[in-house]
């Protein structure tokens, strides 16, 4: 798995390297587990898009506040958990959206998970934040879990070649004015998982 140290690295750099790499849950005896093709950093305090945008601090964010490392889960829309790697250290309020997988392991728990039997193309599973945590059983129950020690852990990959990796705007934060246009969302070029092809 990755070590501790991978996770204080600069959030951009992070966010980059944790392309390729597997993301894995453990839970109740079953795995699942998904190649990591898209992901969104968000830098803290002075990015508009972020949760601890201005230095909010709450229960909700907290994770945030702490070490690298930790996984941030939220709740959002109602009906959609999305999960963070937390990144830098504690009192550096940053972190790294992942937002598709390609699947790899227990894609036939992640078909029941999604609910859609066999309606579901295999990389549509993990198309989007609320499918990958639909799909990894992955909720509030693991916010703030170790990622060097808990059942959500992230295990080490081939590279992907910096030619290879797309930067893009991030999705959803219009609200965000100047900020919303940073090209801080970043995937794998050609990869079907992707949620929405970067323009």
């Amino acid at each position: 798995m990755l070590p501790p140290a991978f996770y204080l690295q600069p959030t951009l750099r992070v966010a980059r390297l944790l392309l390729g790499k597997i993301l894995v849950h453990r839970r109740r005896g079953a795995v699942t587990a998904g190649r990591i093709v898209e992901v969104e950093a968000y830098r803290g305090p002075d990015d508009r898009a972020a949760h601890t945008a201005g230095g909010r601090r709450t229960p909700r964010n907290e994770v945030m506040w702490g070490p690298g490392g930790r996984l941030y889960v939220y709740f959002t829309y109602g009906m959609h958990y999305c999960c963070n790697v937390v990144t830098r250290t504690a009192g550096s309020p940053e972190a790294v959206l992942v937002r598709a997988l390609e699947p790899l392991v227990g894609i036939p728990l992640m078909r029941r998970r999604r609910a859609g039997g066999g309606a579901h193309t295999t990389d549509a599973l993990t198309r989007g934040p609320g499918n990958v945590c639909r799909a990894m059983g992955i909720d509030r129950r693991v916010n703030g879990a170790d990622l060097c020690a808990g059942p959500i852990v992230i295990l080490q990959a081939p590279r992907v070649r910096p030619v290879d990796i797309v930067a893009s705007t991030r999705i959803g934060v219009a609200y965000a004015g100047p900020d919303a246009l940073l090209p801080w969302r970043f995937s794998v070029r050609g990869s079907t998982a992707v949620s929405r092809p970067p323009r």
